[in-house]
């Protein structure tokens, strides 16, 4: 009995530590004591039971901790049970820091809950992008079509990200700005001498208003010219003039073929008639002879 209870005895042992692995994240919580991360065990046993891998929380806080950046493991928890990204979460919140930009934990779950890219938005902050408009085409008073490309340098507003608009509403702000730049020029030479003009009323119409961006700039990268508008237009006219004329001609001209026609159906009864009446004489002239109405 002294082998077999011997046995037994190892094999509980090692199942009991096999279970002690596999639910308690032991390493995790080696290296967040190491790293001097204040975190329980039994709060690593808890989130394996709520299925949040121990591993993400335990690297975001240990990355935190040694950037000098106070969060708490619940808040984590609670990201990631949201489906949030954690890692680009702490990743943002280490880079504000650095670049001496006020970015609390709080705002930056809610941005990435919002769909937006917290870390990117963070280094859209420090460096500026710069997004190009598609080409857009506006004619000026004169008729000449002028088309421009503007490239827009834009820099992410952290207070707006939530809620905000993104960069197609003002790709089409610019493109709605230019359009009515180019439209009030008394001549298209004016815009061509002058392209920074467009870009003076353009930015000074305020069309970050409710964005998730900033705009810096707004520069006009290149201005060509398109069609002749006004001719083309003038074109068009009198060639519908010319066509409402050949119908109304041809109009007239049916009309008299018509009239034509009822003159020599007109014509054609009264020979018809005549004929009739030249047939009637000599019936009347027997009839009267008949009747002794005509003596010879």
């Amino acid at each position: 009995m002294g082998p077999v209870i011997a046995t037994l005895l190892i094999v509980g042992i090692i199942f009991v530590l096999f279970l002690f692995i596999k639910f308690i994240p032991v390493r995790h919580w080696i290296a967040a004591v190491f790293s001097n991360v204040k975190i329980s065990i039994f709060t690593l046993i808890g989130m394996r039971l709520r299925r949040v891998p121990a591993e993400i929380v335990v690297n975001a806080l240990i990355q935190a901790e040694k950037a000098g950046i106070t969060v708490d493991s619940n808040s984590l928890e609670a990201h990631f049970l949201a489906g949030g990204n954690v890692e680009r979460v702490i990743d943002a919140l280490v880079a504000a820091d650095k670049a001496n930009i006020e970015l609390s934990l709080k705002r930056a779950t809610a941005i990435d809950l919002a769909g937006r890219n917290v870390l990117e938005a963070v280094k859209m902050s420090v460096n500026p992008k710069v997004i190009e408009t598609p080409e857009v085409a506006a004619v000026a008073k004169d008729g000449i079509q002028l088309k421009a490309i503007a490239r827009v340098t834009v820099r992410a507003n952290l207070d707006r990200l939530v809620g905000g608009a993104g960069v197609e509403t003002i790709l089409a702000r610019v493109g709605e700005g230019i359009v009515t730049t180019i439209g009030s020029a008394a001549k298209h030479k004016h815009v061509l001498e002058n392209p920074d003009s467009i870009s003076k009323v353009v930015l000074a119409k305020g069309l970050d208003s409710g964005t998730a961006f900033e705009i810096l700039s707004i520069d006009i990268a290149d201005v060509n010219i398109g069609k002749n508008i006004g001719a083309i237009l003038q074109t068009d006219q009198a060639n519908a003039d010319k066509n409402i004329a050949q119908a109304k001609a041809e109009e007239r001209r049916a009309m008299a073929v018509a009239q034509e026609q009822e003159m020599k159906a007109k014509i054609s009864e009264m020979r018809a008639k005549v004929v009739q009446m030249e047939s009637q004489v000599p019936l009347a002239i027997a009839q009267a002879f008949r009747s002794n109405k005509v003596q010879l």
